[in-house]
């Protein structure tokens, strides 16, 4: 979604519902995958045209005609963990704990939660993190300087027994070791009967890289990581030049 298909400015183009309404009336199921939760995937895409299946919270959701057909959860022992780990660090960090329920944060400054509110439309604030009682998709966790440190360095250990995946220039996830959007969409193509020579996947950074492995036509857009532009077998526009749509009508004939 982000840095893919939504613009730089925060908007879906509006030159994806026409396209929408084109794809499903040719049986093409159109997925979007993020680290966003449901709910708010749901919301951007609510009495929009097509056949839309999603792929929530880096993977750890999918839903597909309103139905939960995969989901993940962490361990509560590395809930806790976590929640102490950013409260010590000695950095700017905020926790956002991402349950099947709601996203919830105990953090309530205003910069940190309209962040948040970008990207979690259920969300819940709580005194205290430890006292949730819900089932845990994800962890995400905020640096207002630069994710991927914290991934490298306060995050590293944990990355031996869970995924530590930077999402974004500012945020990193927390996942059980088997959960990416990869899996996920392997599971959404056993549902629909389909293989990876059937799908069109595109994407732009570091939690993008199995869901790109695990389709034929693997885009990066123009302005992706490099590592995922190396790993992608075409290159897309950028998504400021709408990559994705355009591809799509190039591959469909449109």
């Amino acid at each position: 979604m982000d840095g893919t298909l939504v613009l730089p400015d925060g908007r879906l183009p509006e030159e994806l519902w026409p396209l929408l309404e084109r794809l499903g009336e040719r049986g093409i199921t159109f997925v979007p995958a993020s680290g966003r939760q449901y709910a708010t995937l749901a919301a951007m895409f609510e009495g929009r045209p097509g056949r839309i299946s999603f792929i929530a919270e880096n993977g750890n959701l999918v839903v597909h005609q309103g139905q939960v057909i995969s989901s993940d959860s962490l361990e509560p022992g590395t809930v806790h963990e976590v929640i102490d780990l950013v409260r010590g660090a000695d950095r700017d960090l905020g926790l956002v704990v991402c349950g099947r329920e709601t996203a919830w944060i105990e953090r309530t400054d205003a910069g940190f939660e309209a962040e948040v509110r970008r990207y979690y439309a259920e969300l819940r604030t709580v005194s205290d993190l430890h006292e949730v009682e819900d089932t845990v998709l994800k962890l995400a966790i905020y640096d207002a300087d630069d994710s991927a440190t914290v991934a490298d360095t306060m995050l590293e250990p944990l990355s031996a027994t869970h995924q530590v995946v930077v999402s974004g220039s500012n945020w990193v996830d927390i996942m059980t070791p088997w959960a990416d959007k990869g899996r996920a969409l392997r599971r959404l193509q056993a549902e629909l009967g389909l293989g990876a020579q059937q799908t069109a996947a595109f994407g732009d950074y570091h939690n993008d890289l199995e869901l790109l492995a695990a389709a034929q036509w693997s885009f990066a857009m123009a302005n992706a990581h490099p590592d995922v532009i190396a790993a992608a077998r075409y290159i897309a526009p950028a998504n400021s030049e709408l990559g994705v749509i355009r591809v799509l009508e190039h591959l469909l004939g449109l």
